[in-house]
């Protein structure tokens, strides 16, 4: 393999022992498949980009879905379990749609994660929970705790467009999600104590756990709001 990197940095989150980037290829030269090819040809005119997440661990640990992992060097170990437990992980799984069992990696090393044409969202939060649509879990610090949050009212559940439980990650660390579109298309906003923002139609994908949520009905439009 060479020394020289493929990638261009897009973004970079740094925690305690932890380095987490988006990272994305250059450029694409080709594939022995002329199908392929021809797709790669204009993914690279419309400037779309491979990308990636690469993790950098100092005596650190990792938690990922399983099968995201692409490869890995260094003094690494890879192990999955339940987090949290049988309990915890059940629920995970059947009312958030995340995986059963989550897999751990610990030590010291690159981690690389497997390339994919979509778009990621990195949080460094502190001391502090992030509450986000089911399903867009994808990595996180090993530290931080993934569980299933349920809805405050049955308004958010029967009209909210997410179902009676979100997913919910809790502690100090670096979260990865997967995003419907790049950082650059997401408008996000600090809101004062009191403020309300509605959004017309299932808009609101992720915010802290300080922040209520509820949807409502108002004409013929379904309106959800975070105050």
């Amino acid at each position: 393999m060479s020394d020289v990197d493929p990638f261009d940095v897009i973004e970079t989150e740094k925690t305690l022992g932890t380095i987490v980037e988006v990272v994305q290829y250059k450029t694409l030269k080709g594939s022995d498949d002329l199908n392929v090819a021809e797709k790669v040809f204009f993914a690279n005119q419309a400037d779309i980009h491979l990308k990636m997440i690469r993790v950098k661990l100092d005596k650190s640990e990792l938690l990922i879905e399983p099968g995201a992992l692409y490869f890995m060097k260094g003094n690494l170990q890879l192990e999955s379990n339940m987090q949290g437990g049988i309990a915890k992980g059940l629920m995970r799984k059947f009312v958030t749609g995340e995986t059963l069992f989550q897999s751990r990696i610990k030590g010291t090393g690159e981690i690389y994660l497997e390339p994919t044409f979509g778009h990621f969202l990195l949080f460094n939060i502190d001391n502090d929970a992030l509450i986000f649509d089911k399903g867009s879990f994808y990595c996180a610090s090993a530290n931080l705790e993934v569980s299933a949050k349920m809805q405050q009212n049955v308004s958010s559940a029967l009209f909210g467009g997410e179902g009676f439980f979100q997913t919910q990650v809790k502690g100090s660390g670096i979260v990865v999600l997967n995003s419907p579109v790049p950082t650059a298309e997401l408008l996000m906003y600090d809101l004062a104590a009191g403020e309300k923002l509605s959004v017309d139609g299932n808009f609101a994908f992720v915010r802290t756990a300080s922040v209520s949520f509820h949807a409502e009905k108002s004409g013929k439009s379904l309106f959800q709001s975070v105050t």
